[in-house]
């Protein structure tokens, strides 16, 4: 079988594959190690004919007015290592292609990333840490104490799919009472992860700590409003490593405006940077960070090598453990 590499950004093939996971590859398949993007298949469509596998990963072309799959009239299957596939899954299942992802694998960094702010938001370090920093020990120290602690804290999960879950996992260790808001979670799927559902409403006025995990579909879209800040407990903290889109940013802003014992910890707005004079650059209870929660440096990888076990399974005429549906697509992030 005939496969090559795919991405507009073409080191993002070598930096996510890596020379020991392309060996790999060229070992299982008819390998062409090239990185190609859109411009080369366009330019030279005779050459690609005869793929039947792609591997991707971030900047995969698709989701514009001209139909890459035209020029890949022997594609069959999609090995995508990245996370989300949203833009341009469409195009790709309408051909009959398959696609199977390393979300599971992007989705484990993260997980962690946001149990580390979930254990550090627990004992007020975000706004204690400046505080301290600016001379102001005996007040930072205060601070924190009127924290929950990582013991009997109340977390708000804000979605209960693969990243959820394994935040759920990862804070089992821990004696914390957690809150799930999930429209497509039953009481028997709550009660098996030991968790409570509740609606959005009680989440945020009864979590010491909210983690937002929401898959990225129309019907979430502003989903947290002014007033489920507003709610929020004195000292409590916002995380959102899922997408800004699912937040009013202006009604957030007005509450974290007003209430300065609040803190949001954000890794994603819905304009990445912000613009420069930005509201989100001014107030002290906002804790920004560049969009750093998914795979990164070595974790990059762990995706990779997650698609080579697809590989193995295709191959084999196994089933394969991450393939995309148009149907599970609706309903993911």
């Amino acid at each position: 079988m005939k496969a090559i590499f795919l991405a507009n950004n073409k080191g993002n093939i070598d930096y996510v594959y890596g020379e020991k996971n392309i060996e790999k590859i060229a070992s299982m398949v008819e390998l062409d190690r090239t990185p190609y993007c859109e411009e080369d298949i366009v330019a030279q469509p005779e050459k690609f004919k005869d793929v039947e596998i792609i591997f991707s990963t971030w900047s995969m072309p698709g989701g514009g007015e001209l139909k890459l799959t035209e020029y890949l009239p022997s594609l069959k299957i999609l090995f995508y290592a990245a996370g989300s596939i949203k833009y341009f899954a469409p195009e790709y299942f309408e051909k009959g292609v398959r696609i199977t992802s390393a979300f599971s694998a992007n989705a484990i960094p993260v997980a962690e990333y946001s149990v580390a702010q979930i254990l550090l938001a627990n004992k007020g370090f975000f706004m204690s840490s400046l505080i301290a920093k600016a001379g102001d020990y005996d007040r930072a120290n205060k601070l924190s104490g009127a924290h929950a602690g990582n013991y009997e804290a109340k977390i708000g999960i804000v979605g209960a799919g693969m990243i959820g879950k394994k935040v759920i996992e990862l804070l089992k260790p821990y004696k914390l009472d957690m809150l799930v808001f999930d429209v497509f979670m039953s009481e028997e799927q709550a009660r098996s992860l030991g968790v409570t559902k509740c609606t959005l409403e009680e989440l945020f006025a009864q979590a010491d700590v909210i983690s937002n995990h929401l898959a990225n579909v129309p019907a979430t879209v502003g989903i947290m409003k002014k007033e489920h800040f507003a709610s929020m407990k004195q000292n409590a903290t916002f995380i959102n490593t899922g997408r800004g889109a699912q937040v009013d940013e202006a009604g957030m802003l007005e509450v974290l405006k007003e209430r300065e014992d609040i803190c949001a910890v954000l890794d994603v707005t819905v304009e990445e940077p912000p613009k420069k004079d930005s509201e989100f650059f001014k107030l002290p209870n906002i804790i920004l960070t560049p969009h750093i929660a998914g795979s990164m440096s070595g974790e990059v990888r762990r995706m990779s090598e997650l698609m080579i076990d697809e590989l193995e399974a295709y191959l084999s005429g196994k089933e394969l453990k991450y393939e995309i549906t148009a149907e599970q697509l609706a309903k993911m992030a």
